[in-house]
């Protein structure tokens, strides 16, 4: 079976993103990282042809951040992108980037609760 994770010719796009991740992704990040909430996490992992800001294995769980840019002009975009990955079975938690600034103990606590599952 073809691997559908990280694939070859989404590599260089991957790296590039990693390299100008938004500040509300790198105050997540460090959170996420090295498994300090139980289970292992990737940052800008591709799933078929879309590549999400977080990704854990373990859960099949899929964290995505959004600004302000998701509010009307990605809506469409991104409720497609979402129905697809589910359809795969994926689950997808989606933050706000205000969340990170002004919620980030309620966002890590709402990580946490699906990881407990």
């Amino acid at each position: 079976m073809r691997s559908m994770h990280n694939l070859e010719n989404k590599k260089d796009f991957r790296r590039k993103l990693r390299k100008s991740s938004t500040p509300h992704e790198i105050i997540l990040w460090s959170r996420l990282r090295r498994s300090q909430l139980g289970c292992k996490f990737r940052r800008q992992h591709s799933i078929v042809k879309y590549i999400v800001d977080f990704y854990c294995p373990e859960k099949r769980l899929i964290i995505e951040l959004d600004g302000g840019q998701h509010a009307e002009k990605q809506k469409d975009y991104d409720k497609q992108r979402d129905e697809y990955l589910k359809n795969l079975g994926f689950k997808i938690l989606r933050f706000w980037d205000s969340d990170i600034n002004s919620n980030l103990e309620s966002v890590l606590n709402r990580i946490l609760e699906y990881l407990k599952q």
